[in-house]
This record gives structure tokens, C-alpha cells and sequence, in this order.
């Protein structure tokens, strides 16, 4: 089933709206990308006027930032520690923002989106 973006057809009180519009494609939405620990696979896909979304499959590297130090750099991702978005996702090694990932240098918290901007950035704790 096409998973749609748009107002419910029904009322808080349970009544339906009368519909004014069917389905259109610019409400379709999109199954969740659940990036994972591994060699890096990105897929491409086409959004509204032609602009494309950069969309991770698979990461091992993540860019590194020592707020101590205010140096920044490219590290090798081992694990997944914890993830506050959903408790399941720490067994199945998916990659969240505010997920605590190990990294040789230590513990850290990702700070963007990596399934959306197709690269990881994290903050040393």
C-alpha cells in the first residue's frame, strides 16, 4: 500500500471529512531508509522539481569532532552503544541522531541525520 502525507479523513470525533481531493503523487511519502553499520552504499533518488536525496544504506567512517580540542576527524565506526529513538535499534546497529556510537577514540553522539544527508557526523562525550 503508498504510504500518503496528508490531512487524516477522519475527525477527532471519529466522523469522516467529505474528500475535496483524491491521492496525488506530490502527497506520496516514502519508506523509512534505516542506515546500518558497513562498507558505504548510497542510493540517489529523484525529489519534486528534479532535486535529488542522497539517501545512506551502509556507513563504517563517521567525521569526528573533540570539542576539546576543536579538531575534527574521520574515524572508523565500531558499534552501536545506545539509541534513545528506539531500544531495538541498538541490536539491529542502526544509525540515528543522538545515537551513542563507539569509535576508537571513545564514545560519541551523532549530531545530523545520516540516513537523510548521506554522511555521519558525531561529538566526543
Amino acid at each position: 500500500m503508498v504510504i500518503v502525507q496528508k490531512k487524516s479523513k477522519r475527525k477527532p470525533t471519529g466522523g469522516r471529512y467529505k474528500a475535496k481531493i483524491t491521492k496525488r503523487r506530490a502527497q506520496m511519502g516514502r519508506v523509512p531508509t534505516l542506515t546500518t553499520i558497513g562498507k558505504k552504499k548510497v542510493r540517489v533518488e529523484r525529489g519534486l522539481g528534479g532535486n535529488r536525496k542522497i539517501k545512506l544504506l551502509h556507513i563504517d567512517k563517521v567525521n569526528l569532532m573533540n570539542p576539546k580540542t576543536k579538531k575534527a576527524s574521520v574515524e572508523s565506526l565500531k558499534t552501536i552503544l545506545e539509541n534513545p529513538a528506539n531500544r531495538h535499534f541498538e541490536r539491529r546497529n542502526i544509525l540515528t541522531k543522538g545515537a551513542i556510537i563507539e569509535t576508537p577514540k571513545g564514545k560519541a553522539k551523532i549530531t545530523n541525520r545520516p540516513s537523510q544527508e548521506g554522511f555521519v557526523n558525531a561529538v566526543l562525550q
